[in-house]
Formats: structure tokens, sequence, C-alpha cells
């Protein structure tokens, strides 16, 4: 920016204030160029926002289509499980399963092994010891769940309990002890399942039949008469996709296990999602496009020919949405499942009864069309948010416009240094001018003055 010395001091003239007046008149132009990269920029960040609201709009859209290899009803599919008889167990569902009713019988519960040691006589601190040896929990040769623990007669069935209880997560078998008239026990507790027998004993520990307690067993249930054998009474192989947890009581009980879709819930949040999405949209177009008569003010995108072609866009997809399951079916409109224009601004609402009648008329054909929907949406908003869009595009153009008139700017603010300083030289030359006239005049002013007095 140009700054201004004081001029005139010699003449006494106000020079300073005659050049600020004269540059200032040279810089209208440099003003226009800075009022319209200012518009540009303000276009720039008004379409970024029209793209942000149309991106959310799309990710909406995107969010309506199955994945690849999945059919539209499975995308919106829930799915639920009850057994007739709460005795019997709980039900869990989770991806991959299908709606159907079987009867549940369960012969069989998994029981893990237990197996208690002979007594070890307690010493006079109440505690038992074990013999020098080694102690193993054995589940097969090569078994990387096989246990092996060096023992001595200094060491306490206690020390033998925690060191086993240490390797737990290795073995599967916890240990605790009972203390008897007869001494200490060692009471060893293995995971559900046949596959989870083992074999134990050493350091002065045996352990036989006369003291075991339970044998490993596995789970048996039947579906509908197909026998199912699990090592666990968490049974996740039976049907797909579903989980069921075997009550501790519910051997020889029998019950009717329901799975049940639910289509609505989750074809209704999404609808929810795409619609708000839609009224963000719609709403920052409106108010990016407004003029406001009484405040003579203008939107950013106002009379935009992208703005526009954006909001012609979302109404052709709106008013054009149809869809026939088959050619035979009925048209599915946006009105028809309950998604309609309200008021004038154009947004959207939803009618969740309107949308549950028509789900539970046919929800494959809604689940489709609600894909359609998405399709198409994302589709037509990729090309105007698109890297290829019409938005990206009107902002390199208008970054372009930008850039040039940068350099305009650059190269006018230069002329305008040059001509500064060419006015600063001719206004210096005319003070030093006016200052020696004003001297000659102060000089002839004296001598005429003096003159006069002698005459």
């Amino acid at each position: 920016m140009a700054t201004f010395s004081a001029i005139g001091i010699g003449s006494g003239a106000d020079l300073s204030t005659l050049l600020e007046g004269l540059m200032a008149v040279e810089r209208r132009p440099l003003t226009a160029i800075k009022t319209q990269v200012e518009s540009y920029n303000s276009k720039i960040s008004a379409l970024g926002t029209l793209q942000s609201k149309l991106s959310g709009l799309q990710t909406a859209a995107q969010a309506l289509k199955p994945a690849v290899l999945q059919s539209a009803l499975e995308k919106f599919a829930t799915y639920t499980g009850a057994l007739s008889d709460d005795k019997a167990g709980k039900v869990s569902v989770g991806a991959g399963a299908t709606a159907g009713s079987y009867r549940l019988d369960v012969v069989r519960l998994a029981a893990g092994q237990k197996d208690i040691s002979n007594a070890l006589a307690a010493g006079a601190d109440g505690k038992a010891n074990l013999a020098d040896g080694t102690f193993t929990i054995s589940f097969g040769a090569g078994d990387a769940r096989n246990v092996t623990i060096n023992t001595s007669a200094a060491e306490t069935l206690e020390t033998l309990r925690n060191t086993i209880n240490d390797k737990t997560a290795q073995s599967g078998v916890s240990a605790a002890i009972i203390s008897g008239a007869d001494g200490q026990r060692l009471v060893l507790s293995g995971a559900e399942g046949t596959g989870n027998a083992f074999t134990a004993g050493g350091g002065g520990l045996t352990f036989n039949d006369e003291f075991a307690t339970a044998q490993a067993s596995d789970a048996e249930i039947k579906l509908d008469g197909v026998t199912i054998v699990s090592q666990s009474n968490k049974i996740t192989t039976a049907l797909s996709g579903v989980t069921l947890d075997l009550a501790a009581d519910s051997a020889g009980k029998s019950a009717t296990l329901s799975i049940t879709r639910n289509t609505e819930d989750k074809l209704k949040s999404s609808l929810e999602a795409f619609v708000k999405a839609y009224n963000d949209a719609a709403a920052a177009m409106n108010s990016l496009g407004a003029y406001d008569a009484a405040t003579k003010t203008a939107g950013a995108l106002q009379g935009n020919s992208v703005l526009r072609n954006a909001q012609n866009t979302l109404n052709e997809l709106v008013f054009g949405a149809k869809y026939k399951d088959n050619p035979g079916s009925e048209e599915l409109t946006l009105s028809s499942i309950g998604v309609s224009i309200k008021g004038t601004d154009g947004t959207l609402a939803l009618d969740a009864e309107k949308l549950a009648a028509a789900v539970a008329n046919d929800p494959r054909a809604i689940a489709n069309f609600a894909k359609e929907i998405g399709t198409v949406f994302d589709k037509k908003i990729n090309g105007i948010v698109g890297t290829a869009g019409s938005i990206q595009t009107s902002k390199d153009s208008l970054n372009i416009n930008i850039r040039d008139l940068e350099k305009r700017q650059e190269a006018l603010e230069s002329r305008l240094e040059k001509v500064e300083a060419r006015y600063r030289a001719q206004f210096t030359a005319l003070d030093v001018l006016l200052a020696e006239m004003n001297t000659t005049s102060s000089f002839l002013t004296r001598n005429l003055a003096s003159l006069t007095a002698s005459y």
C-alpha cells in the first residue's frame, strides 16, 4: 500500500492531500479487482456449502443400497429369536439368519470333567505338602494344552493350585482345594465337552473314579428331529446366524424356536435419514439462491446455473421416482410408501404409518424400491458433487479467474508505485518552485515596502 510523506512544506501548499486524492482515483481499478476476487471467493465458499449438503444426501442415498451379492430385502432385514419356554434357554440372532420356526428338544447338556484327588494330610500349619516329582495335566500326546509342573516335598498343595490356575488360559483347567477331616484334596475342573477330557496326577496326587464327580460330555439337541451335538452349551452351528444358550436345567425340555424377520424398522430409519439429508440440502439451496426484497440482499448463489441445475435435478428425482417390482405389480412412488412433499419449501416428510402398511403388504417390493431410490440418487448427485461434477468444475473455473485477477492486481500495484513515484517527483519539483517563488515574492514585498517608505 502506498504511503505519503509530507510534501508542500517548502511552499506551504497542501500537496500531500492532492497527491492522496490523485492516487485514490488511480486505485479505483485495483479496488474493483479486489471486490471481484471477494465475490468469487464468496461463490466458492457457497459452492462448498452446496457440495457438502448434497454429499450428505448422497451418503444417505448410498445407505439405501445393498452390498454386492446382497438382496435389498436382506439389506433391511433384522431378525429376532425367541423360545416358547424360556426355561429351555435363550436365543440370540445375528448376520446370516433366516426366518423360520423349529421344534427344539434338549436331550443332554454339555459338562466339564471334574476330578478330586486323594487326601494329603495337613501339617501343624494346616497345609498339606506335595511329594518330589512331576504333576501333569494331559489331553494327549503333543497337545498344546498339556501342562507339566515340577513338585517338591517343600511345596504345599496351595502352591500347586496357584500354578495350575496361572496356566488355566493354556489348559482350560482350574483348580481348587477342599479341606476335609482326612486332609486336603485338589479339585480339577475342565471345560465343557468330551474334547476337553483330561488325565492328571503326580507329585503325590492321584485321581480315580471314586472321587470323579463329573465326566466330560457334549450337549445334544434336536431341531425338528435332526440331532446336533455341541461341545458347549452355547450352540452356534445348528442354524446360520443363530446362537442357542441352553439353560442349566434344560435337559429333557422341549420348546418352539421362532426366528422372525423385521424389515420395517431398518427401512424406516434409513428413509428417515434420507429425508433429513434431503431437507438439509433443500434448505441450503433455498438459502443460497434466495433474494430478500426488504433488505435487497441476494444469496451467494442467487441466479447461479449450478444451483438451478441441482434444484431441478432433485425435483426431477423426487417426482420421477417410480418402481414396479415386476411387470404385473402395482407401480410404487415415493408418496405411496409415505414420502411426500411438505409445504411450499420443497422439503419432504415421512408418514411412518403409511410406510408400515406398505412394508406389511409387500416388504420385498418396498425394499427393492428403496434400493432403486438409493441407486438413482447416488448416480445423479455424483454428477453434481463428484470430482468431475458441475460444482467442482465451477469452483475450478472461479479459481482460475481469481488467479488471473491476482496477476492483474500485482501488475496494477506495480504500475501504481511508478505512478506515485512520478507524481511525487512532480509535486516535489512544484514544491521547490513554489518555495522559490514565495521567497522571491517575500523579497520583492520587503523591498517595495522599503522603497515606499523612503519615497
